[in-house]
């Protein structure tokens, strides 16, 4: 069937959109837990689940720089219903395999993401079907609801992280726990599909490109290249790692670990509002840098802390900060490229991004069995510091339109 050029940003599909990301943000949130958790019961050491992290986030980059590449010509909802049928087939895999190579092949083909925040072969999709047809006042508050649902749905998934722990009590040996809890994945990946399926057979744009990017080229390079550094310095500290290192330095259990990937994830998720609102008056550069900054110091304060509760405290704070660049760094991107060119640019700036947090998961593995455990962190919060600055010297002198029109 040929796709029709629908408004796809009516309020039902906007919402069919939150809702699917909904589900795939809880399937996430329990499942970049549980797998350093799995693998560790199967016998892998931190080195090696490095290396699964990498896979995962290699696979990640190259999947969504094709998806990117061919979204201005394809329907959009069938590619949609791909990733779904993907993140299903995902969740059936990993409960079957446990030889290294096979591990790390399901996480290199697959949709689990070690990471937290908006990376993924979906998310240029959702991007670009968001800020298609929103106005330039209401682009910044459409993303911030967007990362508002996606981080308290894997606020949520976190919870229900601990969902092995309850299960092995009820008498259910834990391996076999773990292997429920990705089959429940697979059956989100079906609901997602189930929500796609409703939306329009769509393209974003009238007309088709006759490349993914045109007269925007070079910026999209230029902020491709500052996010890579930002993400290489975040895959140091990816999700799956924060909480091995919290198993490995506080023996903390898994339930404890729920609750607070959950609390984490909820301090980021209501952080996105007040992101939208800060842009209003500061604009969106300065809210993505200085932000930023603080949070990155409070990582590097939490590397040195040997008292579990303060070491907790302060990544929840960390928590509330690090993450108020993504609505707004996503507005900015959509913002100063043009309409025909969403879709790519948000596939070129993510790819670089999965790329290069790609690299750092294997070094943090490695890290994590050195005497100090906690460089790793260290690492990152230096690395995210040189990121902020270069960010804020490149681009504060280029406005998106509705903070142009205010001056």
């Amino acid at each position: 069937m040929t796709a029709e050029r629908l408004d796809i940003t009516t309020p039902s599909n906007i919402s069919l959109l939150y809702v699917a990301r909904g589900v795939r943000g809880f399937g996430d949130g329990f499942a970049i837990i549980i797998l350093p958790a799995y693998l560790t019961a199967i016998g892998y050491d931190p080195v090696q689940i490095g290396v699964v992290a990498t896979a995962s986030l290699l696979g990640t980059a190259l999947l969504t720089l094709a998806i990117g590449t061919i979204a201005a010509r394809y329907d959009l909802r069938t590619l949609l219903l791909f990733g779904a049928a993907l993140m299903a087939a995902t969740g059936l895999a990993f409960p079957n395999v446990e030889q290294f190579a096979f591990v790390a092949l399901v996480a290199f083909v697959g949709t689990v993401n070690p990471s937290t925040g908006d990376l993924g072969v979906l998310v240029p999709i959702e991007h670009a079907m968001l800020a298609h047809g929103v106005s330039d006042q209401e682009r910044t508050r459409t993303f911030a609801r967007y990362s508002l649902i996606g981080a308290l749905s894997m606020a949520a998934g976190a919870l229900a992280a601990a969902a092995p722990d309850f299960l092995v009590l009820s008498g259910i040996e834990a391996l076999s726990a773990f292997k429920l809890m990705f089959y429940a994945y697979a059956a989100l990946g079906v609901l997602s599909a189930a929500l796609y399926r409703v939306l329009p057979h769509a393209h974003v744009d009238e007309a088709r490109p006759s490349a993914p990017l045109g007269p925007s080229r070079g910026v999209v390079y230029k902020l491709s290249a500052l996010f890579s550094l930002d993400s290489f310095a975040g895959g140091f500290v990816v999700q799956s790692l924060l909480a091995l290192w919290l198993f490995e330095r506080f023996d903390l259990s898994l339930s404890a670990a729920s609750v607070f990937f959950f609390w984490a994830s909820t301090a980021s998720a209501f952080s996105y509002p007040v992101a939208a609102w800060l842009a209003t008056r500061v604009g969106l550069i300065n809210t993505m840098v200085f932000t930023h900054i603080p949070s990155s110091i409070l990582l590097i304060v939490a590397a040195f802390s040997e008292n579990l509760y303060v070491t907790l405290g302060l990544l929840l704070v960390r928590a509330a900060l690090s993450q108020m660049d993504v609505p707004t760094r996503t507005s900015y991107v959509m913002a100063v490229v043009t309409p025909a060119e969403r879709a790519a640019a948000a596939s070129f700036t993510a790819v670089p991004r999965s790329l290069a947090s790609a690299i750092s998961p294997a070094f943090a593995g490695v890290l994590l069995t050195t005497p100090f455990t906690g460089l790793p962190l260290v690492v990152c919060g230096v690395l995210k510091i040189v990121y902020d600055v270069a960010l804020l010297v490149s681009f504060r002198d280029m406005k998106p339109p509705e903070e142009r029109a205010r001056e």
